[in-house]
């Protein structure tokens, strides 16, 4: 087989992406016991920097939390996340009185268009064990007709999202087709929303030794494959480590086979918009001008401000996994 791999990368901090994403990160925290505020025993934030709590070296990050993990209320503007919460649970909360708690294998899909605040915590549930924590959040572009659309946000709850069970290998499908198999709806203005635009999202787990193929896609599409957990991979005819990645060539057929550990990778495709990017942090327009309208537009309206009572809010311990969306509709789940 001829090689596959265009370019090969180190999973740093912030995975690098190509055109339509422009940002995927892998967050892992071994969060110790929670206490009765749901987040850990203040002895042990002693010495961290609270408010900016990032180290890689640490076996858990508070992040942008000061008592519960996590990133309290910040604005979003003019692109998507997907958050896909592997293990653990994340309390959101937005300033169109929209709320949730979802992890266990959920993801929830956020449209934040025109603009919209969010929280996203990390509650700390159980009181007499460790709290692990694996999540990936996804950013995804939206083209400039789409920059200003309503925002939207979907739960895909983890009993519904397709799943496909080979000898090999199991293929979650969140977003795109694998093969026959197709994903859930996107938001209505997605990017995704349009089939021409193959966008895909996979999480692919292969078993020891095991090997999977990848479907073709057009020669117009961009796919990079992160390998995040396992020893190594043969991907075409090289060997990908641990925590590398690796921008391929998506009319090549693609065989990823995993050495003598099971591998976890994450796969993301798709039409590149090819339009401008102007960014600063969470505000993604296609010009300078509309990042600054877009500011101004925020210091005037707060996106609808706070409906909260605090910026790092979090639902009731005892509550379950659940979606309130900004109509009032109320979904829960077990």
């Amino acid at each position: 087989m001829s090689n596959v791999i265009v370019r090969k990368f180190p999973l740093g901090p912030q995975w690098q992406t190509q055109d339509p994403f422009l940002f995927c990160v892998h967050h892992l925290d071994h969060f110790p016991e929670g206490t009765s505020d749901l987040g850990p025993d203040p002895e042990l934030l002693k010495g961290r920097p609270l408010g900016s709590d990032f180290n890689p070296n640490q076996d858990w990050r508070m992040y942008h939390g000061q008592t519960i993990p996590g990133f309290p209320a910040h604005p979003h503007v003019g692109f998507e996340t997907v958050t896909v919460v592997n293990q653990g649970f994340c309390d959101h909360s937005d300033s169109l009185g929209a709320a949730g708690r979802f992890g266990l294998g959920d993801t929830q899909w956020m449209t934040a268009g025109s603009g919209v605040q969010h929280s996203e915590m990390f509650p700390l549930l159980n009181t007499d064990k460790q709290n692990t924590l694996e999540l990936f959040q996804i950013w995804l572009n939206l083209p400039k007709k789409s920059k200003f659309a309503d925002p939207h946000f979907k739960m895909f709850w983890h009993e519904e999202i397709p799943r496909i069970e080979t000898e090999n290998a199991t293929i979650t499908v969140i977003a795109g087709n694998f093969k026959e198999t197709l994903a859930l709806d996107p938001p209505p203005d997605s990017w995704a929303s349009e089939p021409e635009n193959k966008v895909a999202i996979w999480n692919i787990h292969i078993k020891a030794n095991g090997e999977l193929s990848l479907p073709k896609a057009e020669k117009n599409i961009n796919r990079s494959i992160y390998f995040y957990e396992g020893d190594e991979i043969t991907l075409g005819s090289e060997i990908l480590i641990q925590n590398y990645g690796a921008d391929v060539d998506p009319t090549a057929e693609i065989s990823i086979k995993a050495g003598s550990h099971s591998a976890k990778i994450l796969v993301l495709q798709g039409a590149p918009i090819e339009e401008p990017v102007a960014q600063q942090g969470p505000f993604v327009m296609t010009t300078r001008d509309e990042l600054q309208k877009a500011f101004s537009q925020f210091r005037l309206t707060q996106f609808g401000g706070w409906p909260w009572p605090y910026p790092d809010n979090v639902h009731p311990a005892e509550k379950g996994r659940f979606a309130k969306y900004p109509d009032g509709t109320i979904v829960e789940k077990s």
